[in-house]
Parts: structure tokens; C-alpha cells; sequence
């Protein structure tokens, strides 16, 4: 490479390299086998000096990489760095990886439910454990110089994204933010953001993906490209297209061939044929195809447990070996190494040994219902190469390091606990992030399955997007407000939480709305200006018109209202053989009624009518027609005007029908004189309020103006800017220092409770500053009644578990089966205190849908969590509740979690605190003990 520079570019590179060597970079680039890419050079460079960075960037693109320079020049600095991560499973995955890097001695690892080496110079935490530690005031604080958050776009889930915002606010000046973010299409407003808050940040944005990515879709044995390459353009293949034609029953033919031809024939034949070659592939069919092609490792997204599993098991019958008999021992051995500690008899509950024939075979489902162990395991084996088929859950997508050469997305549509929605183009650039493994594929695949009702477009839509951008879910909650007030008092806190990325964006909004005020201002002084009269107020005069011309319009909108309703009711009493004079539309003039046409169980008299759903009589015109009317050919009542027999014989298809029936009444209508509907006389004479606005009106000065018209049309553009200025200015309302104003409440309802005296934080409040979840405050109200007062363990257990388990939709959840004992009594008096919150959070104008407030406690998990506690088996205790064996395990760690708190919180004495530890030994054991991910 060098021969090719010229003497000065030798030089230059040499300088370069120089410098470089200088530099805390360099020995970070020599620990690589690979050259780092531009941005990640950038970011580190950027670090180096001193500068905060936010990293937005394709997934497995190798942004943690600018993480890992911050471990390393903490270590060089003698400082310490926190790894902030979203999920315990990405915690333990990292901290497995600092390990290997750095040594035991220097990486520990705090996510909750495990604590390793909590002081060393590094250590890898979920964000949650940082947020408390921040509260707390700890001491393990001290010494820190970077924080890596790693995954930061989770500050846009619902639930836990408040979590991000009160650390990058809380963070200590002296500490360096290494934000590690997906492709966000906002990335500079979050950049902004971040250099508000956090001081000089350098915002590195990549689109580059490492790996090339290749759309397909997958129709029965064909594989087809998404998009073709046409003259440097990028197009949808039109294969594709005409395939989704076909199947909607358009043929694709040149028009204009004879009917029945023998070329028409041919077109049919081919489209048959054609046609006979688009349907799905069975799931075993498609591994077998990726595997032929050479696509395996492949990842397929089921959004369905359920799915994943049965998956699975079409894979086994079908006789899907992907693995030899030297992988299959290899991966036996690694699944037995890793279960070892799981008794028989639990392995058997597990699912075991179905479980190992798929890994054996290389194939395997991922899930958040599969047993932590069993998950790591596939993880494991995967990334080994030893495990080529996943059948995953779009959990997955999120955090893991769980490459693959190729994805399939099966279907385009997931349920969102409310519905099934499409995807969008965020969830899907996030899902098919996982084809293709850096430094072992050149290039990765995303395969869709072919679904009926396809349209190509739409996908190309999908793929060729990238918006996905980043929004604030941040809202106060009651123990972050006790926490704020009781280190910085009540009016620095909400100074503090009108500086979160939420107030952030809602501001931005503002200030376009805020500039287009500015100038509607400057537009009325010029408007009020040229509507001033030498002879009075004008802009009163004006007021009056505008009042006149106001209540006007209300009348005439009732007449109008009124003349419906009598019209409807006319029309419900027509009969077929009445002859009626249709008094407008493309029809107007005399008809025949043959079918009066009311709507499917609407009966004659029936009140109400409009014109998409009223009466639609069928008539004969006197032209000979037989048309349909609606509602708006008859904007006043009709009555008929006479009656004639329609002939038994008579068939509105037949010309000659219609045109002997419409002679007829023309005859028979002949001596009619066309019906002429009556004036209404104008309600406007009779109102008391119009005439006294006329009178006004004459009696006004600017009335004899000869400028009055003139003046009168700047008035009414002023009004008409005055009122479009009052809306934007209704807006800006809504939008400025909204979370100031949740803070506000959230305040107001914490000082009624006795938790907030001012700046002054109670001792009610301190215990509810120990209390971390979405019920908190019913937690710490518990605790001040005296409500788990003298519970044994298990009966705690199962108090606790209504504080953190909710089902995941409505048909998951378990009926409430309460254990006896004093437990079910306190289960009802947590219900009581929920109501008693309920009520004082309306009140307060607290709103649960915008994330504040206190949920209905959930006591589907009470029965499995006593059991459990009590030291039944695990085959007892999941018969009972039927849940799968990961979500048994994760609620478990939650109890857990929850009944710890409740051990830091409960006053000093109490049998709460004793009975909360008992509780979480007994809870803390078999499946729930040796599953390291919670």
C-alpha cells in the first residue's frame, strides 16, 4: 500500500501513526484482529478527548465497541466504569465478555438478583440498578468516569424508559455518557438533547452496515429477490407484483384477445401453472431450502410462544437432522454440563429431553417461557455454530448478540397486546439487524415468507425505510418524586424534570408553533389597524355582525335539522304504489313508489334517519327508470299524491314493464299540478336575540360609515387570524411544562398522603423512597397500615407477588386463586387501599393511560407464589397455575426483588422485614436459584 504513496503521503501517514501511538487508541486498536471501522474511530477519538458521544448505529454493526474504549480508558486512568445494559441477559453477556478481556479481579456485575465483585474498576449493571444507586447516594459511586449505556433507544419503551432519562439527568457533571443507540431517525434532536444535560457531546451517526443485507421473499420453491436493479435504480421485482395480481384474480394478459380463443387458452393454461407454483412453504420446507441455498444459521421470528415451540416439533416429524454425529455429542455435552444442577425429576417438568433431541439435532425455539438456563444454552450453541435453526420470539431482537447468516420473518403482522397490527419499519430494520455475522458472512439474507394477500410494495416499503425514531416515554412517578425532593427540595426538582428529553421534544414542538404566533401578532396589529373608523369602535361593530351572523347560521342549522327528521318520517310512511313528486336531485319530477326501501329493522315511525342509513325507496320514474333515492333527494317531507295498483306481472328489468306502468302514471298524474314544497318562513323573524342584535347593529356609529364594507372586511380577516392565533396558543399551553405539571400533582397527592411536607421528605416518604415499581405507592401505604403485619413467609410471598405480576394480555390471565390463612384477608385489603389511591389519583387529575398511577393489583400470581414459597415442587406448583416454566421463573425473581425491597423498607422491628427474608430463602430455590437471568 505504502509503494503506491507519494513521498509526501508516506510522510503524512508516518506523522499520523506517530501521533496516534500517543494515544490511549492505539493499544485499543491492537487488541482487535479486525481494522475498526470510521465511526467507531471517530467516537473513541472523540472520548479521547474528553467528549461524551451518542453512537446511533445498524445492529451488529460493532458499537460496543466504543464501550469497550470506555472500560479501557477508565482502566488506563485508574477510574472506574459502569456498563449500563437494558436486560439481564445482555448484562450477563457482557460481563461474561469483560472477563474474558480484562480478568475476574477487574469486572463485577450487579443486575438485582446477582452481585459479583460489586467494587471493582468496571462493572456491567442493568440501567435499573444504576437509577438506585444514583437515589441512594452510594458509595460505590465514587471514582466513576464513564458510563456506557448501552441499547439507550430503550428510553422509548413505556414501561421502564423513564429509567434512561433519570440517570443521563442524575449523573454526576464529572462523569463522561457513552450512549449506544439503534438507527434512530432523530438522532441529532436526542444528540441536542444529551449536550443540554450532559455538556459537549459528539453525536456519530452510521448507516453503514458492516454486512450487506439481501431482501427475498420465499413462495413456495422459489426464491425471490424484493427488489431488481434497473438502470442504477432500485425497483420492486415484478415477478412479485404480477404474483399478488394473480392471486387477487387480475390476469396479467394482454388485453383485447377473442373470448374462448385458442391464445386465450394458452394465457389460462400458463396462469394456472403460475398460480400452482405461489403458495407458503411449511416451516420444515423452508429450513430445508435455506439449508440447501447455504443460508444457515437462520433466525425465523414467530411472534407466538406457542408457535415457536410447535415450530419445533413440525421440524422433528418431519425428520430435520441438521447436525452430524460429532456436533450432536458436542452439543449433549454442553446441554448437560449447563442443566447438571437441575434435579431429575424438574427436568422431566422442563421438558428436558424433547428439549435436547431438537438441539441434537440442531434445531431449537427461543422464548421469554423457556427456562433462563435452557435459553443461555441455545444462545450458546447457536453462536457455536451447533444450533443452525431458532425459532424466536421478536424478544430476541433486542439486546442478545445472537447473529445469524440469514432471518425469515414469517409473518408481516404481530399481536401488540391490543391487536394485530402490521409491523413497521422500525421492528422490522430491527429484526432482520441479525442477518449476517460480522467477520464470517460477506453478506446476510432476510427471507419473508410468501402469505396471501402479500403485497410486495407494502414490504419494499418496509425494507427500504428507516425511520425509526426515538420518543420520549418519560413521566414522574411517586418514588422518583420523593427521591428528587428529598436531595434537591421541590423547586429545584422540578427544574430538574423540565430538563428531561420528554419536556425536550415537547418544547421543540413549540417553538415553530411559537414563531408562527409571532407573526400572526405582527398580522393583527395590521389588520386592526386598517379596519379603524373615524366614527366608533369598529372592532365592536364588527363583534355585533359577527353575533348576528353567528346566531343566524344556529337557526338555520336547527330549520335545516328539523326539516330532516320531518323528511325521514315522510318517507317511513310511504307505501309501495304511492305516487310522490321527487322535489330534487337528477330524478326530480313524479315516480312510483315500488318498494318504500326502510333499513333492515327499521319499522315505519321509527325515529332517527340520516342519509347513509334512512329510508331508500325504490320508485319508477315517469321516464321510465327504476332507480334507488336516498335521503338527500328529499330535503323537505313528501306526501303522496295518490295511489295506483302496480301490476303482479310487473318486472323492473323489462323495458316494455317499465314502459307500460310509467304510461300509466303519467295519465293517472296527468291532472296533478307539480307539488311546489311551501317557503318555510324564517325562525329568524321571530327570535327576540336577532332583533335586538339588528337594532344594535343600526344604532352603532360605524353603521353610517361610507368605508363601512371596506372596514368590515379587514375585521373579519383580524377575526378570522385572531381565532387561528387562540388555537396555536392552546396548543403551546399544552405542550410547555407538562411533566412540571405531573410533577405538580404527583406532589400535591404525595403531600395529602403526609409523604411530602414541603422540601421536606417524611419518614413515610424515605420508606417509599426505597420502593422501586409501578406500585409503589400502594407498597408503602401497605406497609404504613400495617397490612403483612405478623404474615408467615408464604403468605407474604403471595401478598408481593400483587405488586409486580400482571398478566400479559387478558386471555393469559389466571384465575385468582387465593391461598387461606391471614393471606387472603390482606390480598383483600390491598384491593381496598388500591381503591382508596384510585380515587385520590382522579381527584388529582392523575392519569394511569399517560403511564402515572397506581394499577389494579394482579392476584393471579398469589397462588403459585405461596405454593412456591412453601416448598412445594415445581411439577405442583406449575400443574396448578399452567404457566410456562420462564415466566414461572421470571415472576419468581420479581417477587423476590419486590419482597427485598419491602425488607429495606418496612420500619425497624417489624415482623414484615424478618418474614420479607424468610421469604425470598424460600422463594430462592431449585429452577428460580440456579437461573443466573432473571
Amino acid at each position: 500500500m505504502t509503494e503506491d504513496m507519494s513521498p509526501a503521503e508516506r510522510y503524512a501517514a508516518a506523522r499520523q501513526r506517530a501521533a496516534e501511538q500517543a494515544t490511549a487508541l492505539a493499544p485499543f486498536r491492537e487488541m482487535y484482529d479486525f481494522e475498526l471501522d470510521d465511526y467507531q474511530i471517530e467516537a473513541c477519538q472523540a472520548l479521547e478527548t474528553g467528549k461524551g458521544v451518542l453512537v446511533a448505529a445498524p445492529t451488529g454493526s460493532g458499537k460496543t465497541i466504543v464501550g469497550e474504549f470506555a472500560v479501557h480508558l477508565a482502566l488506563a486512568e485508574g477510574r472506574k466504569c459502569f456498563y449500563t445494559t437494558p436486560i439481564k441477559a445482555l448484562s450477563n453477556q457482557k460481563y461474561s465478555d469483560l472477563v474474558r478481556r480484562y480478568g475476574p479481579d477487574k469486572v463485577g456485575l450487579l443486575t438485582g438478583d446477582n452481585s459479583v465483585n460489586s467494587e471493582a474498576p468496571v462493572i456491567v449493571m442493568t440501567t435499573e440498578v444504576l437509577r438506585n444507586m444514583l437515589y441512594a447516594g452510594s458509595q460505590t459511586l465514587l471514582g466513576l468516569a464513564y458510563v456506557v449505556m448501552d441499547e439507550v433507544h430503550y428510553l422509548s419503551d413505556r414501561f421502564r424508559g423513564a429509567v434512561w432519562e433519570e440517570v443521563i439527568i442524575h449523573l454526576p457533571e464529572s462523569v463522561t455518557l457513552v450512549s449506544l443507540s439503534a438507527t434512530v431517525s432523530n438522532a441529532e434532536e436526542f444528540g441536542d438533547w444529551l449536550d443540554t444535560v450532559r455538556g459537549d457531546t459528539e453525536v456519530i451517526v452510521s448507516e453503514h452496515r458492516p454486512v450487506p443485507l439481501w431482501q427475498h421473499v420465499l413462495a413456495g420453491r422459489r426464491m425471490y429477490d424484493l427488489f431488481e436493479e434497473k438502470a442504477a435504480k432500485r425497483e420492486v421485482n415484478p415477478d412479485l407484483v404480477r404474483m399478488a395480481r394473480m392471486e387477487n384474480g387480475r390476469t396479467t394478459g394482454p388485453p383485447g384477445r377473442r373470448r374462448g380463443g385458442p391464445l386465450r387458452e394458452a394465457d389460462r393454461e400458463r396462469e394456472r401453472r403460475q398460480r400452482s407454483r405461489i403458495w407458503t412453504p411449511s416451516r420444515p420446507e423452508v429450513i430445508e431450502r435455506l439449508d440447501a441455498e447455504g443460508l444457515l444459521p437462520a433466525i425465523t421470528f414467530i411472534f407466538s410462544r406457542a408457535g415457536c415451540e410447535a415450530a419445533v416439533q413440525q421440524c422433528l416429524y418431519a425428520g430435520l437432522r441438521l447436525n452430524d454425529a460429532a456436533a450432536r455429542a458436542k452439543v449433549r455435552q454442553i446441554a448437560e454440563e449447563r442443566t447438571a444442577s437441575i434435579p431429575d425429576e424438574d427436568l422431566h417438568v422442563l421438558g428436558y429431553f424433547e428439549w435436547l433431541e431438537g438441539l441434537e439435532r440442531g434445531i431449537a425455539a427461543h422464548h421469554a417461557g423457556m427456562l433462563p438456563t435452557f435459553k443461555e444454552v441455545v444462545e450458546e450453541l447457536f453462536v457455536q455454530g451447533l444450533v443452525k435453526a431458532v425459532f424466536a420470539t421478536e424478544t430476541l431482537a433486542l439486546g442478545i448478540n445472537m447473529p445469524a447468516r440469514s432471518v425469515v420473518l414469517e409473518k408481516l403482522v404481530k399481536w401488540n397486546g391490543e391487536q394485530h397490527a402490521d409491523i413497521t419499519p422500525g421492528e422490522y430494520t430491527q429484526l432482520t439487524g441479525r442477518a449476517g455475522r460480522r467477520g464470517i458472512d460477506i453478506e446476510g439474507h432476510a427471507v419473508v415468507l410468501w402469505q396471501r394477500g402479500m403485497d410486495p410494495g407494502a414490504l419494499a416499503g418496509l425494507a427500504g425505510t428507516r425511520t425509526y425514531p426515538l420518543r420520549s416515554s418519560f413521566k414522574p412517578s411517586y418514588n422518583m418524586a420523593v427521591n428528587l425532593v428529598e436531595q434537591f427540595g421541590r423547586h429545584r426538582s422540578r427544574e430538574l424534570l423540565e430538563t428531561s428529553f420528554a419536556q425536550f421534544q415537547a418544547d421543540r414542538s413549540v417553538v415553530g408553533i411559537s414563531r408562527q404566533v409571532q407573526k400572526n401578532e405582527e398580522g393583527l396589529e395590521g389588520y386592526r389597524t386598517s379596519m379603524t373608523c373615524h366614527l366608533g369602535d369598529f372592532e365592536e361593530y364588527s363583534r355585533l355582525r359577527r353575533d348576528l351572523k353567528d346566531r343566524e347560521t344556529e337557526l338555520a342549522k336547527q330549520g335545516a335539522v328539523q326539516r330532516r327528521a320531518q323528511a325521514a318520517t315522510a318517507l317511513e310512511k310511504l307505501k309501495p304504489g304511492d305516487i310522490i313528486h321527487v322535489p330534487t336531485g337528477k330524478f326530480a319530477g313524479l315516480a312510483l313508489v315500488l318498494d318504500p326501501g326502510l333499513p333492515a329493522g327499521r319499522s315505519p315511525g321509527h325515529r332517527g334517519f340520516d342519509h347513509h342509513d334512512g329510508p331508500r325507496p325504490l320508485v319508477l320514474t315517469a321516464q321510465r327508470q327504476v332507480k334507488r333515492l336516498a335521503g338527500i333527494d328529499f330535503p323537505v317531507p313528501v306526501e303522496p299524491l295518490d295511489r295506483m295498483r302496480i301490476p303482479k306481472s310487473f318486472n323492473p328489468r323489462s323495458p316494455q314493464s317499465r314502459r307500460d306502468l310509467a304510461s300509466t302514471l303519467r295519465t293517472k298524474a296527468g291532472h296533478f299540478e307539480p307539488q311546489r314544497h311551501k317557503k318555510q318562513r324564517a325562525a329568524a323573524a321571530d327570535d327576540s336575540e336577532i332583533a335586538r342584535l339588528r337594532a344594535a347593529l343600526r344604532a352603532h356609529p360605524c353603521h353610517g360609515c361610507d368605508e363601512r364594507e371596506d372596514h368590515a372586511r379587514w375585521a373579519e380577516r383580524y377575526h378570522r387570524l385572531r381565532r387561528d392565533t387562540r388555537q396555536l396558543e392552546r396548543r403551546i399551553e399544552g405542550r410547555t411544562n407538562t411533566i412540571a405539571r405531573t410533577f405538580d400533582r404527583v406532589y400535591a397527592l404525595l403531600s395529602d398522603l403526609d409523604y411530602l411536607q414541603g422540601d421536606q421528605v417524611t419518614e413515610d416518604g424515605k420508606r417509599l423512597a426505597r420502593l422501586y415499581g409501578e406500585l409503589d405507592l400502594l407498597a408503602s401505604e401497605c406497609l404504613r397500615e400495617g397490612v403483612w403485619e405478623g404474615l408467615p413467609p408464604a403468605e407474604l410471598a403471595a401478598c408481593a407477588s400483587a405488586l409486580v405480576y400482571e398478566a400479559r394480555t387478558a386471555d393469559d390471565a389466571l384465575p385468582p386463586r387465593l391461598p387461606g390463612g391471614r393471606a387472603k384477608g390482606a390480598l383483600g385489603e390491598m384491593v381496598r387501599i388500591w381503591g382508596r389511591l384510585d380515587a385520590l389519583e382522579e381527584e388529582h387529575r392523575i392519569n394511569q393511560t399517560e403511564g402515572v398511577g397506581q394499577r389494579e393489583p394482579d392476584l393471579g400470581f398469589a397462588w403459585a407464589a405461596y405454593r412456591w414459597a412453601e416448598g412445594h415442587g415445581l411439577d405442583a406448583v406449575l400443574r396448578d397455575v399452567e404457566m410456562p416454566a420462564g415466566d414461572f421463573v421470571r415472576w419468581c425473581k420479581q417477587v423476590i426483588d419486590v419482597l427485598g425491597q419491602i425488607a429495606a423498607a418496612a420500619p425497624e422491628g417489624s415482623t414484615v422485614v424478618r418474614n420479607a427474608r424468610r421469604a425470598v430463602d424460600g422463594m430462592l430455590r431449585g429452577v428460580v436459584a440456579y437461573s443466573s437471568v432473571g
